[in-house]
């Protein structure tokens, strides 16, 4: 059916490679639910259920048959609405932060929508590097289910390990050299799996009393370090295009994996130095439980700016150090043709009789 991606443009893979490893996973995941969770789980996530389906359809649908922007958004739009409405997985406040605590319920949707969108297409666009998109959904799926067994929630608890377990499974096939790779199906599915549980994880937090659980007293500021990559990635490449005086929607090359790949590191070494910088945001959340949005915010942004700044600079003198290594493309076309060059036998030379013309 040829549904495979093709070398070329923007794409760093050599070769033909199957584009819808997330079917796997992801049908294994209901198969999952269906066999473990009882009648009252299934009732408690049935809206979050319905939606991560429509999700699912919607990337199948886009791998199959390109879909145009506004109609992913539109899909996009619905799932949101199904699980913040009906659901009622939304921010209910700002939980203290900047003095606010209550918002108004027409706000909660549109704040939280927006969110969920915003998110779960910021995890697609990283995904474009072997290992890379699963790797990073695995540990915050890990924390996720350890932190809702905590506070009881056992039907999103299990959930987020289903998803581990299957993501784990397609990472043996996926990591570098890929054989498969999982296409908007799995990449949109666990983007937007990540954001609503996300979302559900900052309200449960600042909502919630101490006694009931480990407790983060900077909801948001834990958010935005469990999704941090994808965050950040977004934001950066937004800002550099904007300042270029580009559409900051315009497809490029100018994701944070794409130039750390510049400095000559290969995919799996990407993927692992970017597992390690989300495990060292994790980390200061637990460093920083009792310590409140207005402090812990500012700190995951300017941990995040001053990392990615770093790694610009390291970049940067990285490639030019290769590029100083590397010969001149016209002096390598000289001695290819040089070595291409046909040339005679001397000894032949000798016996023939050779005159000017």
């Amino acid at each position: 059916m040829k549904l495979i991606d093709t070398p070329g443009g923007r794409k760093i893979h050599n070769g033909f490679i199957p584009s819808m490893g997330g079917l796997s996973f992801v049908v294994a995941s209901f198969i999952a639910v269906l066999t473990w969770f009882s009648l009252k789980q299934m009732i408690e996530v049935r809206f979050f259920l319905t939606a991560f389906g429509l999700i699912f359809t919607l990337g199948l649908r886009d791998d199959l048959v390109d879909l145009t922007a506004w109609q992913k958004l539109l899909g996009q739009f619905v799932a949101s609405y199904i699980v913040v409405v009906f659901g009622d997985i939304r921010f209910t406040s700002l939980y203290g932060f900047f003095g606010i605590y209550d918002i108004p319920e027409l706000v909660s949707y549109s704040i939280t929508i927006f969110t969920i969108i915003a998110l779960t297409n910021s995890f697609n666009l990283i995904d474009g590097l072997d290992g890379l998109a699963g790797s990073i959904s695995i540990v915050t799926f890990t924390f996720l289910g350890w932190w809702f067994m905590q506070v009881d929630m056992s039907s999103y608890s299990m959930f987020a390990f289903i998803l581990v377990g299957g993501v784990l499974s397609f990472l043996v096939f996926n990591w570098h050299p890929a054989k498969i790779f999982m296409g908007d199906t799995g990449s949109l599915s666990l983007g937007f799996a990540l954001s609503v549980m996300t979302i559900l994880f900052v309200n449960t937090n600042g909502t919630m009393n101490a006694y009931e659980g480990w407790k983060f007293n900077a909801p948001i500021a834990s958010g935005l370090a469990l999704l941090i990559i994808p965050i950040y990635d977004t934001c950066r490449i937004f800002t550099k295009r904007t300042l270029k005086g580009k559409s900051p929607f315009a497809a490029d090359k100018s994701h944070i994996h794409h130039f750390m790949m510049r400095m000559g590191l290969r995919h799996d070494q990407v993927t692992l130095s970017l597992v390690v910088i989300k495990l060292v945001f994790i980390g200061l959340i637990f460093l920083g439980a009792g310590l409140n949005d207005h402090i812990l915010i500012p700190l995951v942004a300017i941990t995040a700016v001053f990392l990615g700044l770093r790694l610009d600079v390291i970049t940067l003198r990285r490639v030019k150090v290769i590029q100083s290594q590397t010969p001149p493309i016209l002096s390598l076309r000289q001695k290819k043709k040089s070595m291409n060059k046909p040339s005679v036998n001397q000894k032949i030379l000798k016996k023939v009789n050779m005159t000017e013309n």
